[in-house]
């Protein structure tokens, strides 16, 4: 189940979901890095150590998908986890916190047990949605240099960060800290991983690719260069990507 959020959260939440685990056909998954930071519950433990919240990766990571589990869980958008956190998302940059160490055994504790009680993935959804609206309080809002930047990344391939970083008023220096505090990311990693996800998205449903062609149409110079991104995101060669991927974008099968 999905849940999308209303303004002013949905301008930082992609939405929240609910899955109860069932066997799927691989044991393991190569989850691909999006920059995107994920809180995950698990619902059928009371322990706090076993949910938390992942940072932004760059770099994929491999998780057992067989396992009967029941999980709700968050997917912010691009850079907008950072209301909902005491301490710069950059912090979190390929690393994980359990939900106790997040906002304190107490809360996390509370959360779970206000969240067991809730009857259905609905509710549920409700109980999160106004958790996550009285943790942020007024700081739902983006620093406008954060969201210029975002915005030139994301609309042009073939751009800088230097360019854009100049284009904010500030010092190389402290816009890359900004937008690392902010994000999770520096600029420049930014870019690059936005850079190969529109190579992931653009090769969906295609069974011949020119990789050349689409590296070049999103700014890669050749396709070496593009290969060499492949195998720094996800430990796999293009052809790898195509021959291994499932039906879910962001994962890959694992081969036995």
């Amino acid at each position: 189940m999905y849940y999308v959020p209303g303004p002013p959260l949905s301008d930082f939440v992609a939405f929240l979901w609910y899955f109860r685990g069932h066997e799927v056909p691989n044991a393991k998954e190569r989850v691909l890095p999006t920059g995107a930071v994920d809180l995950i519950i698990r619902l059928d433990s009371p322990r706090t150590s076993d949910s938390g919240m992942q940072g932004p990766r760059t770099r994929s990571v491999v998780i057992a998908t067989t396992s009967r589990h029941e999980l709700l869980g968050v997917h912010f958008k691009l850079g907008g986890a950072s209301p909902f956190l005491e301490f710069p998302v950059g912090d979190l940059q390929n690393a994980g916190i359990s939900l106790s160490h997040l906002w304190g055994e107490r809360n996390a504790q509370r959360l779970l047990s206000i969240l067991y009680e809730a009857p259905t993935g609905d509710a549920k959804f409700h109980v999160l949605e106004q958790w996550l609206r009285q943790l942020a309080g007024d700081r739902l809002q983006k620093h406008p240099a954060v969201s210029f930047a975002m915005r030139a990344f994301c609309s042009s391939p073939f751009g800088s960060a230097t360019e854009i970083a100049d284009k904010t008023g500030y010092s190389q220096r402290y816009f890359i800290e900004l937008f690392r505090n902010q994000v999770g990311l520096k600029p420049k990693q930014f870019h690059r991983l936005y850079r190969f996800r529109k190579v992931i998205e653009a090769v969906q449903r295609q069974t011949q690719v020119d990789w050349t062609d689409i590296g070049l149409s999103v700014g890669y110079f050749d396709q070496a260069h593009l290969i060499h991104d492949f195998r720094q995101f996800t430990d796999l060669t293009p052809e790898q990507y195509l021959r291994f991927r499932t039906p879910f974008i962001n994962h890959v099968r694992v081969p036995d």
